[in-house]
């Protein structure tokens, strides 16, 4: 059961699972709680109590990053966790509480990665490890591992009229997906997903999730797709290839001439061997191409699903 101190429910904003005996809950009164279901009492569940609870922000848990555990850790669990809320990035440590709250941006902060092999600075003890933060009004921050009081460089994704579109989400491409080198995938609230390569510190290419809801995740598979949700729909996406660029242009293109073709073939007596033939053979290149693109919309999303509650 979630505490609370008040008559109002204290709303869940982001569940982390730890181990397959721990979990992480955010709230919205800014509460991280620890959870240990070795703990619980599965009888009486709606009265147990977190292990622990620290209170990292003024208003209400965004986003919840873990920091990699050090070359010292015998669990491989992180320890330091990395959250924004409000206006406000903080690092908890599980184990010794809050240890440090940057100063007011300003600006909300909706979401939040960690991003490892950067280039380091020669002039400063950097590791090339960063935090990327997105904010309510198109811009990334990049905040230096331990040096959370304020942020390092700053990222226009989205330059809209009145104010950038919020950042929601964010992910790392995986290694081999991608045109190399760090490149993010920021999920925005009009619906689009802009790529960020990091170096450069520019948006090099665009999707659309949707033309109305915006995406409230995403992720990458196994296989290296990317998956993105918001409105009532999930995507899966599959990195361009050099075959697709013909997949359905030329494909059309190619069918049109055909049916003419055949209509042509059709209204010559003179000619129904090669009639028949004609039209088998559009056939055969029909249904090969159906099989070729099943699955597949001219976006380039792989597949679709519509699914209620993803709001």
């Amino acid at each position: 059961m979630i505490p609370r101190s008040t008559d109002d429910i204290d709303e869940p904003s982001i569940l982390h699972i730890l181990s397959p005996q721990t979990f992480l809950l955010a709230t919205d009164s800014s509460a991280l709680h620890l959870y240990d279901t070795r703990e619980a009492n599965f009888s009486t569940f709606s009265s147990t109590r977190p292990s622990q609870t620290h209170h990292p922000h003024e208003d209400y848990i965004s986003s919840l990053t873990p920091l990699p555990a050090s070359e010292s850790s015998t669990s491989g669990y992180s320890k330091q966790w990395v959250t924004t809320g409000g206006t406000t990035l903080s690092v908890t440590d599980l184990r010794r509480g809050v240890l440090v709250r940057s100063e007011d941006q300003e600006e909300i902060l909706l979401s939040s990665c960690f991003v490892s092999g950067l280039p380091a600075r020669k002039t400063s003890s950097s590791k090339g490890e960063k935090l990327v933060v997105g904010g309510g009004d198109g811009v990334l921050t990049l905040w230096e591992r331990g040096v959370w009081d304020d942020q390092d460089e700053r990222i226009t994704v989205d330059r809209s009229a009145g104010g950038g579109e919020s950042l929601d989400v964010i992910r790392v491409l995986p290694p081999d997906v991608g045109p190399g080198g760090k490149v993010l995938a920021v999920g925005m609230g009009d619906g689009k997903v802009r790529f960020v390569k990091l170096g450069p510190n520019k948006v090099i290419s665009e999707i659309t999730h949707d033309d109305v809801e915006g995406v409230v995740s995403l992720d990458f598979d196994v296989a290296g797709r990317l998956i993105t949700a918001g409105g009532s729909t999930i995507k899966v996406w599959h990195e361009m290839l050099e075959e697709d660029q013909h997949a359905y242009v030329d494909g059309d293109l190619k069918r049109e001439a055909e049916d003419s073709d055949a209509g042509s073939d059709d209204s010559d007596d003179s000619d129904m061997g090669s009639d028949d033939s004609s039209d088998e053979e559009t056939t055969r290149k029909r249904r090969k191409k159906r099989k070729r693109s099943k699955g597949k919309d001219k976006s380039g999303a792989k597949s679709m699903g519509s699914f209620k509650g993803l709001d």
